[in-house]
């Protein structure tokens, strides 16, 4: 048999890999690996979406299987997103005190403290996954919304918190003051806190229309609320 148009390989081997062979063998070495690193239910940016596919929310990828997801997460752009996150955080960690002024998240709960501290040590994870419904009352015919947020690698102790913030309160968008918004803003250690612009109308806060519930099973945090009607 000729060998000699086979470039680089010997006799009785199988010749020279592909690139799609190589490709294949790398994926497959940064599963394992992965395997042997990685928690996938642990990992703050794993997300199984609807369809049964894996995405990655740090880097906006969707992937097929869980290795293709723990070998994504061994690439040179998931540790790159990682470390701009961790860099980003660093500096957002200029303030370690945190103390409510009244009407804070704190003191929008029942039997809720007048401050809250941060610890020190706590370093944020990132922002969590949130999915957001219209709703309306079937009899007051009210309209209103309802928040889901994710939040995979809370503590068991952590109860997230929220409270509605004016526009004139945020110091975010200063040059976005505008009177007709209003926000929710949703905290839970030892993700960032989110905050989400609604329409400034006057919230129904009477009992039923008005709810939280967290599910410690999923981490899910649910909170739905219905505006006033307009007279």
């Amino acid at each position: 048999m000729d060998y000699q148009n086979r470039a680089g390989s010997k006799k009785g081997s199988g010749g020279v890999a592909g690139f799609s062979e190589t490709n294949a063998a790398r994926r497959e070495r940064l599963r394992k690996l992965a395997l042997e690193t990685i928690d996938i239910e642990k990992d703050p940016y794993f997300f199984k979406n609807h369809l049964g596919s894996f995405e990655c929310k740090l880097c906006l990828t969707v992937h097929l299987n869980d290795g293709s997801y723990l070998a994504h997460t061994q690439g040179r752009k998931h540790q790159t997103n990682l470390a701009r996150r961790a860099a980003r955080d660093q500096r957002d960690q200029s303030s370690l005190l945190l103390t409510a002024p009244p009407g804070s998240i704190a003191s929008a709960l029942p039997g809720g403290a007048s401050s809250i501290q941060v610890k020190k040590n706590t370093l944020k994870i990132g922002r969590p996954g949130y999915r957001i419904t219209k709703v309306r009352d079937p009899k007051s015919r009210q309209i209103g919304l309802t928040f889901q947020l994710q939040y995979p690698a809370v503590q068991q102790e952590i109860m997230p918190r929220y409270r509605f913030m004016s526009a004139f309160e945020q110091k975010v968008e200063n040059s976005m003051q505008n009177k007709q918004f209003q926000y929710l803003l949703v905290a839970a250690e030892p993700f960032e806190t989110v905050a989400f612009k609604i329409p400034s109308r006057e919230i129904d806060k009477r009992p039923g229309k008005l709810w939280t519930y967290f599910d410690k099973d999923n981490r899910e945090y649910f909170i739905q609320f219905l505006f006033q009607n307009e007279t």
